[in-house]
């Protein structure tokens, strides 16, 4: 698997861990203060163009890494779960990390 597979999945959980977080300080600004609902708005449909973006990606890097169904689930499942990204993420990258070829020739140390 290239570096690159797991680089962009990196990114996107960040991007949508962060995004999460701005939208649910925006709906406790606009459900408790009643301010705020067109920014709410727009983070929200952010939000969500990004998730599926996340998806797509957290897809790609599960069937590669030949994942079963149980764990892909729970890494497409934790871009809706506040600051849960942030923690699967680093998970994920730690088991993924040794299944990464970029192609280089291996250099037998001496």
């Amino acid at each position: 698997m290239k570096r690159s597979v797991l680089t962009r999945y990196r990114v996107m959980a960040y991007v949508t861990a962060v995004m999460l977080l701005i939208l649910c300080a925006c709906m406790v600004a606009k459900y408790g203060f009643e301010t705020g609902e067109g920014l709410t708005l727009v983070v929200s449909q952010a939000h969500g163009v990004l998730y599926i973006i996340y998806l797509i990606f957290a897809f790609d890097l599960g069937s590669k890494a030949k994942w079963p169904f149980g764990k892909l689930l729970w890494v497409l499942v934790s871009g809706t779960i506040p600051t849960a990204a942030f923690f699967v993420e680093r998970k994920v990258a730690r088991d993924v990390e040794p299944l990464i070829t970029d192609g280089s020739p291996v250099t037998a140390k001496a």
